[in-house]
């Protein structure tokens, strides 16, 4: 099996090293031909390729070149990979599959069935004709090849002695090529190579006679060991990628907008209702101080009040702030939670004041009963102001006290409060330079002071 390796050397490395490793590790080690890249929509991750593109195509002129689409493509799927694996921690790669009974699924199946059909000729044909299986060999070669850690120099060079390809093609040229043979070899080098999970796997290979299913079945666990090999790689290096997180995506998006000037427009219009709405509660409130003065909206209050609506945005709307963009699933998520949630307090609360079917017949139930609906419907205002106050207090503090009709799901509210604080957080420290100057544009037009409040 193989030994986790240490890595001393990653700590000196600089952050886009560290991460340039691991975007190549992922991105180019084949996972049964197909690249992670491809692997994105697996994910259901919002910030999609096509959604970045067709801003490009939408804000940009004509004469916007291909290339510059393919260099945006890739700031993109390498942002909202690094992403995922910062904020995931159950993150992990799986081979794709189409939908069971897709056509998609079904013409993938016919060319891989007609490809070993054809090959199955090709051996059972007087004399066989090998060449084909020579091709299979070395696409199995490279593959073992992409197991090896750099330390393994002796397994290497046994690997290049036994699976010589020059010296398999003569053998080939001259009709006396052990197939089996070669798959004995491979199968025990997959066994020394493979996580324990697919040793059951691998030693099935072994009762295999037909060599066309020994092939095919040979491929397909090489493509789970692939996965699993990325997925140790990612596992070890998570903690090094943390500490260069923040400036990573920084900069990566900051090489989306130098690209695509207008990926913030709608970061632009999410921060500006957000002030708008702070502005008038504050006018609102009695012996309320002028909304002209600068310290009547802080740049701090405004963002609360722009992340708490994400979690009631509303799932139709795309035009969604870009700068959130990679977690509005879990956002989305966590909205639906907190309706739940809601609903669940307004409903146990009901039944712990007015319980049993013969209340319904005492006079005045029904007035009462509707007054106490009727107050449990703010019961959304409550939960906001219980979120902003978390924010307010940071993840280092406790969670405020919450208001008696919010007590009987205080567990699953805090959860889920932690879990919306931790998006927040991380957010906030990535695109507060970001969201500085937009803030400083709404809350302190030009002619007044530029002092204010920082986002960070």
């Amino acid at each position: 099996m193989i030994p986790p390796p240490t890595f001393p050397v990653w700590k000196n490395l600089t952050l886009l090293q560290v991460w340039s490793v691991v975007i190549a590790v992922i991105v180019f080690r084949p996972i049964q031909g197909v690249s992670v890249i491809e692997l994105l929509a697996q994910w259901q991750l919002h910030l999609s390729v096509g959604v970045c593109v067709l801003s490009v195509v939408s804000g940009s002129p004509p004469t916007a070149s291909l290339s510059s689409l393919m260099e945006l493509e890739s700031c993109v799927s390498n942002l909202s990979l690094a992403h995922e694996i910062v904020m995931n921690t159950d993150f992990c790669l799986k081979p794709r599959s189409p939908p069971t009974g897709s056509l998609e699924g079904k013409a993938i199946e016919i060319v891989h069935q007609a490809f070993w059909d054809s090959l199955r000729e090709h051996l059972n044909s007087e004399p066989p004709n090998y060449n084909p299986a020579v091709v299979l060999l070395q696409d199995v070669k490279s593959m073992l090849q992409s197991l090896l850690l750099p330390g393994q120099v002796r397994l290497r060079s046994q690997m290049d002695e036994v699976l010589d390809m020059e010296l398999i093609q003569q053998e080939v040229d001259h009709g006396v090529l052990d197939l089996h043979k070669r798959a004995g070899y491979i199968i025990s080098t997959m066994a020394a190579l493979c996580a324990p999970v697919r040793d059951p796997e691998v030693r099935a290979l072994r009762d295999l006679k037909d060599p066309v299913e020994l092939l095919r079945e040979i491929f397909r666990i090489l493509g789970l060991m692939n996965t699993d090999m990325v997925n140790f790689t990612i596992h070890n290096f998570r903690p090094y990628l943390l500490q260069q997180a923040v400036q990573y995506e920084r900069a990566k998006f900051q090489q989306i907008l130098d690209k695509q000037p207008a990926s913030l427009d709608n970061t632009i219009a999410w921060l500006k209702s957000a002030a708008s709405e702070e502005a008038s509660a504050i006018s609102a409130r009695p012996d309320s101080p002028s909304i002209d003065s600068q310290d009547a909206v802080s740049a701090t209050t405004v963002l609360h009040r722009a992340y708490i609506h994400l979690l009631h945005w509303d799932l139709q709307d795309q035009k969604y702030p870009e700068t959130v963009l990679m977690d509005r699933a879990r956002l989305d998520a966590l909205g639906q939670q907190l309706q739940v949630l809601v609903l669940e307090a307004a409903v146990l609360l009901l039944i712990q004041a007015q319980c049993g079917s013969a209340v319904f017949s005492l006079q005045g139930f029904v007035g009462k009963l509707r007054r106490s609906v009727t107050a449990l419907l703010e019961g959304r205002e409550r939960v906001q102001g219980f979120l902003q106050a978390m924010l307010q207090g940071g993840p280092a503090k406790r969670s405020p006290e919450l208001v008696p009709a919010l007590r009987l799901v205080s567990a699953e509210l805090a959860e889920l409060g932690t879990a919306f604080g931790r998006i927040v957080h991380f957010n906030r420290t990535v695109f507060g330079p970001f969201y500085a100057p937009i803030l400083r544009k709404l809350l302190f037009p030009p002619g007044e002071a530029a002092a204010g409040e920082d986002s960070r």
